[in-house]
């Protein structure tokens, strides 16, 4: 009789796949293909009035799966669970337990989990196999429960009040929040003018020196206007240059410490232009397994949901031990420590390749072209995070003019150090070396350079600058990142053009509804501390549904009186004096996905429907025509001419129909609270108040 083999359970085919290279024959591996239970689609799921009791039930599509396993555990000696080593993957192996009716205590069933996907982590888990930890099953189960509940509860709100298919979330309503604030920061910005001076000047060996005015009696300068730029361009035109002080000296720059999910996701959005659902995906393609040429299916990368920058002692002398090879003994350092943020899950390893001696050049046949770009940034990022400084050697020099300052540094690198392997993902601009020169020295001075500039309105956010800002004020986890952003997206509360966030009218209807009747809610330091308390359960120092009592209360009554007081913002079908093309009716306004439209009041014998443009009540600034307010294809509000494309204007500011007195360019309104006309050209800074009627 064949004696019985063990079996593994893992989520997917491709961490099946890789794990059977090194767990032979006496090991069955099966994959669950995602979780087998979770919360009815079909209804809220929790029920409040039995202490918030969740009611799962077989996703459906999971029974066939769940047959085969129950088969296989039949002739198995051991289970081990090793779904992924967080609180999803926790709480997976757990709703495995009950769906396949294993919840009695017994010797046969293990948890096992493993950082990374070799032969070395994988025997190691099974010989450290453990229980289910429930504190992390409670964690997960308190973040799902408690998105559930706003969720499915402050959702039909939305549908009463504005349209169907809408939604709400904890974190999603906090992320479209940010968006919407930076927007109307935005358009609230009013530019102040300021100028800079520079001095293009000569050195006695005949060598070029730019230098910057930086003071004037001894005071940090502010140019407001060219009146007060002319009256030092007289000054500095009429006096010598004299070198005040000359330093040298050297100074240092660190590497940046390996991988956490949301840096990846960043680094990767900002340097290779990957979405970060994209960049999570291929990740997870190198973490699960890879076939290589010559060594078959393996995991290239650790864990890849993580916020730690921790790197295990047997890493870190594997790499030390390669650089010493690979770079020779000058960089080799001191072992390089990071510190993780406070609020960092330090369970997992920072992001790592599994094998550093794996150089992506090595293996650049064996994967696709953005697995190889990923892998090669986190084995770069790993790599340089333990190399020494980069040295530079400085010069910094004084110079008086009159009761003026003017100041040049420059640096010259000396030392690559870590930028041997990471340079090219670090700002290519560089300082110019200084010329020799001496204090005392008198410098001919070739040309004065006035400037003229205009302070500039927040950045709006893009895909990194959101994960990065919703880091540091310590809202969502690095494993609800992606499905945050893909939410927005999804629901067009938001659209993207050239990588930036702008959010739609639809977005800023629900944003606005939710600030004003769930401020708690979308709370920043609300949401912050949820997650705060989140991780207190994970550590086993919170009761998990005690989150759920203390939170719920207040918020039902913030519910009950947002479903009471607040108007509805649905657009109601207003009629107008469009004709409809097709069957001559007065076409009406309605509400879609992407804003107003108009269409046939005959619907559904008569389907026809048009763009809608809102009458601007302003005229053209170059035709006379009517200015109309349009959208765009991804749903941003622009103004643009009747006659267009015979008329080319075009401005994300409404027109006043008057032009600037000093430049010629449309004036615009700007601000949504307080307004304000301002030049549309970037290049003037003209101003005015509005008037207020009589």
């Amino acid at each position: 009789m064949a004696s019985k083999k063990n079996l593994v359970i893992v989520e997917s085919p491709a961490k099946a796949k890789t794990l059977k290279k090194f767990l032979g024959s006496n090991y069955k591996i099966e994959a669950t293909m995602g979780n087998v239970r979770d919360l009815p689609k079909s209804e809220l799921g929790i029920d409040i009035e039995n202490d918030f009791e969740p009611k799962y039930i077989t996703i459906r599509g999971k029974g066939e799966t769940l047959a085969k396993l129950r088969r296989e555990i039949k002739s198995a000696n051991k289970i081990y669970l090793a779904t992924d080593p967080d609180r999803e993957g926790e709480a997976i192996s757990w709703h495995l337990l009950y769906a396949l009716k294993l919840t009695e205590k017994t010797d046969r069933v293990h948890r096992i989990t493993f950082n990374e996907i070799t032969k070395t982590a994988v025997k190691r888990s099974i010989k450290e196999a453990r229980d289910i930890d429930m504190d992390l099953v409670n964690a997960q189960q308190a973040r799902r429960a408690l998105d559930r509940i706003v969720g499915y509860q402050i959702s039909p709100l939305l549908w009463k009040k504005v349209k169907k298919g809408l939604s709400a979330g904890r974190v999603q309503s906090v992320a479209l929040k940010l968006i919407c604030d930076r927007a109307e920061e935005i358009d609230n910005f009013i530019p102040d003018e300021y100028w800079s001076i520079e001095a293009d000047l000569k050195t006695p060996s005949n060598k070029k020196l730019k230098v910057k005015l930086t003071k004037k009696d001894g005071k940090n300068i502010e140019i407001k206007n060219k009146e007060e730029a002319d009256e030092i361009l007289k000054l500095l035109s009429e006096n010598d240059f004299i070198i005040k002080d000359v330093k040298n000296g050297t100074r240092v720059k660190n590497p940046a410490p390996p991988f956490t999910t949301s840096t990846m996701q960043q680094e990767a959005s900002k340097i290779l232009g990957f979405s970060t659902q994209k960049t999570m995906s291929i990740a997870q393609q190198l973490y699960e397994g890879i076939s290589i040429k010559g060594e078959g299916t393996v995991g290239l990368v650790s864990y890849i949901r993580t916020d730690s920058v921790r790197v295990a002692d047997e890493a870190y002398f594997e790499t030390r031990d390669f650089i010493q090879s690979e770079y020779g003994e000058k960089y080799i350092c001191e072992r390089r420590e990071y510190k993780s943020r406070a609020s960092a899950q330090d369970a997992h390893e920072a992001i790592r390749p599994t094998q550093v001696t794996r150089k992506p050049s090595l293996i650049k046949e064996s994967l696709s072209t953005d697995q190889f770009k990923l892998y090669k940034m986190i084995w770069e990022r790993f790599v340089s995070s333990q190399l020494p400084q980069a040295v530079y050697d400085t010069s910094s020099v004084k110079i008086d003019c009159g009761n003026c300052r003017l100041n040049a540094g420059g640096s010259r690198l000396s030392f690559d150090g870590y930028l041997l392997v990471y340079k090219k993902y670090e700002d290519k601009k560089q300082d110019e070396e200084i010329p020799e020169c001496s204090p005392g020295d008198v410098l001919k001075l070739n040309e004065l350079i006035p400037a003229q500039h205009f302070t500039q309105p927040p950045a709006r956010y893009t895909e990194a600058l959101l994960i990065k800002t919703l880091e540091e004020i310590g809202v969502g986890r690095p494993s609800t990142y992606v499905h945050t952003i893909s939410t927005l997206t999804a629901r067009n509360y938001v659209t993207k053009e050239s990588k930036l966030f702008y959010p739609t009218e639809l977005g800023e209807v629900v944003s606005e509804i939710l600030k004003n009747n769930f401020s708690d809610i979308v709370n920043v330091d609300f949401t912050a501390k949820m997650e705060e308390q989140l991780d207190e359960v994970e550590e086993g120092k919170y009761e998990w549904k005690q989150i759920l009592r203390d939170f719920y209360p207040h918020f039902k009554e913030l519910l009950d009186e947002a479903m009471e007081n607040q108007s509805d913002v649905t657009v109601k079908e207003e009629e107008t004096d469009i004709i409809c093309d097709n069957c001559g009716r007065n076409m009406v306004i309605k509400f879609g996905k992407y804003g107003k439209f108009l269409a046939c009041p005959g619907f559904p014998e008569c389907r026809n429907t048009k763009p809608y443009y809102e009458d601007s009540g302003v005229k053209c600034p170059k035709c006379g025509g009517k200015v109309y307010i349009k959208k765009s294809k991804k749903g941003r509000k622009f103004c643009g001419c009747e006659h267009n494309p015979e008329c080319d204007f075009i401005s994300w500011n409404k027109p006043t129909g008057k032009l600037c007195p000093v430049c010629g360019s449309p004036l615009v309104e700007k601000g949504s609270k307080t307004k304000k006309i301002a030049c549309s050209s970037t290049e003037c800074g003209y101003t005015e108040e509005v008037k207020e009627e009589s």
